[in-house]
């Protein structure tokens, strides 16, 4: 499962689809925070274009009544991933993608300037689904790796950088289990580290 973030911020390995909906950090480095989301479009629907067409500013809003409410909406996000695991880049992580909106963590508000943005494909009465778990892990790992300041306590779902204003990744989404697969998948990585300088 080890995956890398390039010099350019890219993850190898995944595809790409870039997103106009972004744009340059105030400083390039300053990356200390992990926000994972939820998302589906039309809401309780999976797999289909919609998300891809709102990142890339190419959604027809009269594909679904629903598409109206984000006629205009600039919105992106650095990753997605798909309900079987698929991940998906849109915004390179040196840049800012615009995912977090009206959003504060410790005092510091504007999290799209010090953060990564994650997308599940998701709602909060769905549950999320195990091949998204194992991917989410490694965009993690592959991210704290480039990133070290974006330890297991700088990782948040939106619902706690904006509460009141957003919900996901909602109830449905496991931390617990999360949690747990990304200790046993830093523990390997340790080992195969240590094992390599022996």
């Amino acid at each position: 499962m080890h995956m890398q973030i390039d010099g350019n911020g890219w993850l190898t390995g995944v595809r790409r689809a870039v997103s106009p909906h972004c744009d340059a950090r105030v400083e390039a480095d300053d990356i200390s925070l992990l926000v994972i989301h939820g998302i589906s479009l039309p809401p309780g629907d999976f797999g289909g274009p919609f998300i891809e067409q709102l990142f890339l500013g190419e959604l027809n809003a009269a594909a679904h009544p629903y598409f109206a409410t984000l006629q205009g909406l600039r919105v992106s996000s650095h990753f997605l991933i798909r309900r079987d695991g698929e991940i998906i880049q849109y915004v390179s992580g040196l840049d800012r993608a615009w995912h977090a909106g009206v959003s504060q963590l410790a005092g510091r508000e504007r999290c799209n300037d010090f953060s990564i943005g994650i997308e599940l494909e998701g709602s909060d009465e769905h549950r999320y689904a195990e091949p998204q778990y194992l991917a989410l892990v490694g965009v993690t790992l592959a991210l704290q790796a480039r990133w070290p300041a974006i330890d297991n306590s700088r990782i948040k779902g939106h619902e706690q950088i904006a509460p009141g204003r957003k919900t996901d990744p909602g109830p449905a989404f496991d931390w617990l289990r999360y949690r747990a697969l990304l200790a046993v998948e830093a523990a390997k990585g340790n080992q195969v580290a240590r094992k390599s300088v022996q």
